[in-house]
């Protein structure tokens, strides 16, 4: 939706989709990991969680997923990173080489999946929950080669996972106090704490005076609607949506800043009608700070 707004000859263009690329290859690979969890089985109970995010004050992590079993916790850490995969064991360093021959140096994975072991282990002493904790990195990209990998580590490919996971799980023998799984579980999802990002367009620097106005249609993918009496119009397709301006202000928000203003409002759509500005942010959950014209409008907490 960012670069639809972006005239093709922007300079942050190629940059962002790269990272669109690369976001969209992450989900991909995150999926086939959770399809391929289908297929673990154990006699003892177990509960797993995808998408975990928790917080100890500042300190916030994001773990793609959590096996929770009355032995053991396992953090499950999904990496898309294709070409032939290279950990140093001399210097620490993790790099890969891909198709082309490219060598590019990236953070260890295993330097993040130790930092999350440490924050759950502080968390489950917090919440006073008896449980160890390890971890598994699966690199879940279909053309990804270990070219050389550290001794007994816990990194494999998605194939390999169910196995390994099972390995980890043998190594902790199981405890005779009962542990209540869905208790800890439920838990967990009391104590989730959404990501905040900030607004993409300084996230990665772009001035919102290079965004392009309009509203998008999601039909023919351009900024051609068009205010049409009630209702928008797509001047390309002729596709009609009423509630266009729902996704406008929501985009909005999430490139530019967090509150918006009448004005504001009908630059980033395109149209000039104070009054239609109104009405169109009247119909939103919108928390209205101040009066009349110098009043402005934030998402509610």
């Amino acid at each position: 939706m960012l670069l639809a707004r972006l005239k093709d000859q922007h300079p942050q263009r190629p940059f962002l989709e790269r990272e669109l690329h690369w976001t969209t290859a992450g989900m991909r690979g995150e999926s086939r990991l959770q399809k391929k969890f289908c297929e673990f089985y154990s006699d003892e109970e177990f509960q797993i969680l995808w998408d975990v995010s928790l917080k100890i004050g500042t300190w916030s992590v994001q773990m793609d997923g959590l096996l929770l079993t009355e032995r053991c916790a396992i953090i499950i850490e999904s990496k898309n990173i294709n070409g032939q995969l290279y950990f140093d064991e001399k210097t620490g360093e993790f790099f890969r080489i891909n198709p082309a021959g490219e060598k590019t140096i990236m953070e260890d994975p295993r330097v993040q999946l130790n930092k999350h072991i440490r924050f759950l282990k502080q968390f489950f002493q917090m919440k006073k929950i008896n449980l160890p904790v390890s971890g598994l990195i699966v690199f879940t990209a279909k053309d990804c080669e270990f070219a050389s990998k550290p001794h007994r580590a816990s990194i494999c490919k998605t194939y390999q996972m169910i196995e390994y996971l099972l390995k980890i799980l043998q190594a902790f023998p199981h405890e005779a106090e009962s542990i209540k799984l869905s208790k800890i579980k439920k838990m967990i999802l009391a104590n989730q704490t959404p990501y905040k990002s900030s607004p993409l367009c300084a996230y990665y620097f772009i001035d919102p005076k290079d965004l392009q106005p309009g509203v998008y249609c999601l039909q023919c993918k351009s900024l051609s609607m068009q205010r049409d009496k009630r209702s928008w119009i797509c001047s390309r397709c002729s596709l009609r949506d009423p509630s266009a301006h729902y996704l406008a202000i929501q985009e909005y928000f999430t490139f530019v800043e967090l509150e918006i203003t009448n004005r504001k409002l009908r630059d980033f759509c395109g149209f000039g009608s104070r009054a239609v500005a109104t009405r169109l942010l009247g119909q939103l959950n919108l928390e209205r700070i101040g009066e009349s014209k110098a009043c402005s409008y934030h998402l509610r907490e």
